[in-house]
């Protein structure tokens, strides 16, 4: 199998990943936090919680009542890529109740987390997004009898990016995503060799399309279980603006800022009410499907400029 070029012999080429599914005992307390981390509340149901960003899309963190637990990923995709879905897996092309609708087909991953592939859900007028004036550098000062004055409040949700999930055996999870979903290998790391990976980071097929340098981060670690989510924001000062208010609520931040080797983003870590590691990124590198996959040791280092790992790394 090739997993660049754009040829591959997945069953589909899901476009983009959509939102992760989370159970919590307290959704009042959830949706207090998500406010603050820079969501917007799209709609609430007696026993479920849908937060949206400054995007279209409709929701891009769920949230059912029930003991705390990560359930799943949500992933995009053509009503014609959900039908050769079905057919392939013998799993009914269903149309969703929940708010924002669309059809979808339900699967379960290798490690039995819930993946969810959608079409045609609704999409939502874009919110406005707090501006501020360019930037001056070395290179290039743009920004002229226009003072730059940043906007104070949380950051601006934008999307949600990525995923890192732990397993017990990378090679057969990696296999499912990559044969059901059309995923990418982005950069395999190793510990002694190359082809002994504990960890792949793994992008959607969009063939000439520019899209983030990860989806999915898969990580063998000899459990089963969320490492962490990741939302995009405006802007670097946007994620610096949002630190603000999460630290004055009380908010336990984990880990950051800096800026990744392997994707590039500039990053900063949270631990929402449940106790999951979740994350704000902003400015990710950006592949077209003709990128080959890399390797790379895990001893290059993890962050090209910021604060070293936490000890005990829930990453």
């Amino acid at each position: 199998m090739s997993y660049y070029l754009g040829m591959t012999s997945s069953i589909i080429c899901v476009s983009d990943v959509a939102f992760p599914r989370f159970q919590a005992p307290d959704l009042d307390q959830m949706e207090e936090f998500l406010h603050t981390f820079g969501m917007v509340t799209a709609v609430r149901t007696d026993n479920s919680l849908y937060m949206r960003g400054t995007d279209s899309d409709h929701h891009v963190h769920v949230t059912h009542q029930g003991p705390a637990a990560f359930l799943g990923l949500a992933f995009n995709a053509t009503l014609a890529d959900l039908n050769v879905l079905s057919s392939a897996t013998g799993v009914p092309v269903a149309t969703s109740n929940e708010p924002g609708g669309g059809m979808v087909v339900r699967l379960t991953d290798p490690d039995g987390r819930r993946v969810d592939v959608f079409a045609n859900m609704q999409q939502l007028e874009p919110l406005a997004v707090r501006e501020h004036a360019a930037h001056n550098n070395g290179a290039l000062r743009q920004r002229v009898d226009d003072l730059q004055r940043v906007t104070p409040g949380a950051s601006q949700v934008k999307r949600f990016g990525h995923a890192a999930i732990k397993t017990t055996s990378l090679s057969a999870l990696a296999e499912w995503y990559a044969n059901t979903l059309g995923l990418l290998i982005s950069d395999d790391i190793y510990v002694e060799s190359p082809d002994q990976p504990m960890g792949r980071f793994m992008r959607c097929n969009v063939g000439d399309a520019p899209t983030d340098h990860h989806t999915l981060l898969i990580l063998e670690t000899g459990e089963v279980r969320l490492g962490h989510c990741a939302w995009e924001v405006a802007d670097f000062d946007d994620l610096m603006a949002g630190r603000e208010p999460l630290l004055a609520s009380g908010a336990q931040h984990y880990w950051g800022v800096g800026r990744h080797i392997l994707g590039g983003q500039v990053f900063d870590y949270w631990k929402d009410p449940l106790g999951f590691t979740i994350e704000h990124w902003t400015d990710s590198d950006l592949l077209t499907a003709s990128v080959p996959p890399q390797a790379h040791s895990i001893f290059e280092g993890i962050n090209q400029w910021g604060p070293n790992p936490p000890a005990d790394l829930d990453f």
